[in-house]
């Protein structure tokens, strides 16, 4: 297949964006905004769990669902990864125009994204509780915590199927459809969040429910879409044939990512050890700083994401002076946010937890304010990261950004271990902005002493 042919295929709807050609910031910001909103909708799933249990079942009840989110985000963070990983190879495919490959590379996917998601279903059946044993957790709150999780990760392959539909669209270009499938299902959750909860009575459990309803609801929408839109999309019997070279290429890219994820959360699972052993306020009121956190750090998130897709279509198109110049483009604005979310979060953050968590709890607001007021400056070189670690992967080098990944799980371990007794809850919370400032230096010096990116010379026209 052509360069003009799949220029041809490109045309046909309004939802992609040409990411091969044209001014490099305005194919950057119109790919990036359905990111950044799809982010905010993928927020809403958790948030509004937190908000209406906060306020409907209390801090008990609130620190069930921030005890089980380290377990729940390894879980999770690991199958996602994979999955945006294979997404990297989509579009490394569609940006070198071989429709049977890109076929292929679907149709590969799909069977390692069930894969996946069967194993780390039956891995989530036998560890969710003694994880929780493991980590501490409190024991006023620990059946909670399990009745939660233990049904979220049940249906992984719910999540998962969303996931790697949607990577499928925007390893082409269309990061507008998920998004609207998002915000389809984050309505719906918000429904039936206050239908089990409020409505009829189900407590956390109806929280669990309310999400996998909703997640399943927005894979069906994107498989549908696929279907009927993008028909050379679709892949056919002869496509699942087993091709070693692709699914080495998919798995390699899918686990480094995934692997990356894993080793985050781990790193995050440690540190809620330190948490728990402060009581269910310091849990409460750190998950709600968390999930500010979440929100204030989206734009850079979905500048990063929006790279990874851009990087890989032109590595694939071989256009290095595209990449260097995004690159260059998404540091002005991660410091331009930066600077902006830092004096916003200190003014408001005291409001924002206590609207979060619906507390009056002096111990959880001034948790959650402490985390929000310490960790936003350090967003200076939080986006830089993001961008550096997905651009890296776009380019294809596996190992660096996994690199990074494990500077972050030893610092959190060195801290949790170590010097957690000396600082308490202040050294967790500067745990996470001082192991960000050492990847920042490491995936800085790999980006741009990268064989790829020095032949790049020159500015872009």
């Amino acid at each position: 297949m052509g360069l003009m042919e799949i220029a041809e295929v490109r045309t046909r709807t309004r939802t992609q964006v040409d990411l091969l050609q044209g001014n490099v910031i305005h194919a950057l910001a119109v790919f990036a905004l359905p990111f950044l909103i799809s982010n905010i909708f993928q927020q809403l799933y958790n948030t509004v769990d937190t908000i209406i249990v906060g306020h409907n079942l209390g801090d008990a009840s609130l620190a069930a669902i921030g005890a089980s989110g380290p377990i729940y985000n390894l879980l999770v963070g690991l199958a996602l990864g994979v999955g945006g990983g294979m997404s990297i190879v989509l579009g490394r495919k569609y940006g070198s125009s071989d429709r049977a490959e890109l076929k292929k590379a679907v149709a590969a996917t799909l069977v390692i994204g069930l894969a996946v998601s069967l194993l780390l279903t039956a891995v989530s059946l036998v560890a969710i509780m003694p994880l929780l044993r493991l980590l501490d957790t409190p024991m006023e709150i620990i059946d909670e915590a399990y009745s939660y999780i233990s049904l979220i990760t049940l249906f992984i392959v719910v999540m998962m199927g969303f996931n790697v539909l949607s990577g499928v669209l925007r390893a082409i270009g269309d990061s507008t459809m998920p998004l609207v499938f998002l915000a389809i299902s984050a309505v719906a959750n918000i429904g039936l969040d206050l239908l089990f909860i409020r409505g009829l009575q189900m407590g956390i459990r109806g929280a669990a429910i309310a999400t996998v309803i909703a997640q399943g609801l927005s894979g069906l929408l994107c498989m549908i879409y696929i279907l009927k839109t993008y028909p050379y999309l679709v892949p056919q019997k002869e496509h699942f044939g087993f091709d070693t070279g692709l699914y080495v290429d998919l798995l390699g890219q899918g686990i480094s990512v995934g692997l990356m994820n894993a080793l985050v959360n781990s790193g995050t699972l440690v540190m809620q050890y330190a948490i728990n052993s402060l009581g269910y306020q310091a849990i409460a009121g750190y998950l709600a700083g968390k999930r500010l956190f979440f929100f204030t750090v989206m734009p850079l998130g979905a500048l990063a994401n929006s790279l990874s897709a851009f990087v890989a279509q032109n590595r694939g198109a071989d256009q290095g002076l595209r990449i260097k110049q995004a690159v260059g483009y998404s540091h002005v604005f991660s410091v331009t946010w930066a600077l902006f979310i830092a004096a916003f979060s200190y003014l408001t953050a005291p409001f924002l937890v206590k609207f979060l968590t619906g507390s009056h709890d002096v111990d959880v607001l001034a948790y959650g304010t402490t985390f929000i007021r310490i960790v936003t400056p350090f967003y200076l070189v939080l986006g830089p990261v993001f961008s550096l670690r997905h651009s890296l992967q776009g380019i294809g080098r596996k190992v660096i950004p996994l690199g990074s990944s494990i500077i972050e799980l030893m610092g959190k371990v060195v801290f949790t271990l170590w010097i957690f007794k000396y600082t308490g809850y202040i050294g967790i919370v500067l745990c996470e902005p001082i192991i960000w400032c050492l990847m920042f230096a490491q995936l800085t010096w790999a980006f741009y002493t990268d064989p790829y990116m020095k032949a790049q010379s020159s500015p872009a026209s």
